[in-house]
């Protein structure tokens, strides 16, 4: 009964095997055998040549990712409802020793070339302003929509013409692929991505999230900076089994096809509430306070999202049960 976030959902039983398995002796930190498969799992994942880092919190990868291409003077576009921007507590600007984030608007919290350009176009070319080093995104945005591969290639194309780096923060990436159907590469490196953040926690994930690093170049950057921020664990085995164990039988595609279905189901029911289109896991509709009240009264947990509005959210695990019991109840107010 409960949909306020899918990092309150269980982890997948198969990432506890995986642990147990790795629980032997090996070498320490990411050195260890499980850790060195990393990058060969993931490049034929993404169809190409990366480096694959273990990371212990979502926050930790966008930032370990924006500080290997962001100087301490420079600055990043993101949308003002960005992750980074609204629940990260300043970690960017700590992680990057200053940088500054640069603010930019647009519907359902995406960015457009259009919206990105204008907010370039308003910062002057001297030494008085902060200049760009970087665009952000998030796919799947905060508000459940997702990036085409077009969409991102757009902003790809763009952030490289103006020599920006590009990071995708993917804390429900497996959501977007899902959505979307395309391929994993498609919507990152061949779309212009540097970096992403692959979130598992949130999927069926215990507490393991992967930076990918496409752009090669940032790989040394973000080792040191991985070890200098605390982030280099000892038993790094744990970790890399974690994330080996969610793309066995692409267990990370199968959890987010049912986080999607059943917030699917919700957003039938609500109908003409809906405020975005229901595109991930995430559902966004308008709820008086007595409804609110209404739908707690039965037992149901969830956010309220602002004045008259709520967010739902489903995980892998959902209780399909509980899922039609709450459109049901959605249906009837």
């Amino acid at each position: 009964m409960r949909f306020f976030s899918d990092n309150a959902a269980a982890a997948h039983p198969a990432v506890f095997e995986a642990m147990s398995a790795a629980n032997k002796l090996d070498t320490a930190y990411d050195g260890d055998a499980l850790s060195r498969k990393l990058d060969e799992a993931f490049a034929d994942l993404f169809e190409t040549e990366v480096v694959a880092l273990w990371v212990t919190t979502g926050t930790a990868a966008n930032c370990l990712a924006l500080a290997s291409m962001v100087p301490a003077y420079g600055g990043i576009l993101c949308h003002r409802e960005a992750h980074i921007n609204v629940d990260e507590a300043g970690a960017p600007e700590f992680f990057t020793g200053g940088a500054k984030l640069l603010l930019v608007d647009g519907p359902g919290a995406k960015l457009t070339v259009e919206a990105v350009a204008e907010a370039r176009g308003r910062i002057r070319a001297d030494v008085h302003q902060v200049q760009p080093s970087a665009l952000s995104i998030t796919n799947a945005s905060e508000y459940g929509l997702v990036y085409t591969p077009d969409e991102t290639a757009a902003l790809g194309e763009w952030a490289h013409t103006h020599r920006l780096g590009f990071h995708l923060d993917g804390a429900r990436f497996a959501n977007a692929v899902v959505s979307t159907g395309a391929s994993p590469a498609d919507l990152t490196w061949r779309a212009g991505v540097d970096a992403l953040s692959f979130g598992f926690v949130k999927n069926g994930g215990l507490s393991a999230e992967a930076l990918i690093l496409f752009n090669g170049e940032l790989a040394e950057s973000a080792r040191r900076r991985r070890k200098r921020a605390g982030h280099l664990l000892s038993k790094g085995r744990y970790m890399a089994a974690q994330l080996l164990a969610m793309l066995d039988e692409e267990i990370w595609l199968t959890n987010a096809r049912a986080a999607n279905e059943a917030a699917e189901r919700l957003g039938q029911a609500a109908g003409a509430r809906l405020v975005y289109p229901v595109e991930a896991n995430e559902v966004f509709l308008r709820l008086s306070a007595d409804e609110a009240a209404e739908l707690r009264r039965r037992g149901y947990d969830f956010y309220d999202w602002g004045v008259g509005e709520a967010r739902l959210v489903t995980s892998w695990d959902q209780d399909l049960s509980a899922v039609d019991k709450l459109a049901d109840a959605i249906r009837a107010l």
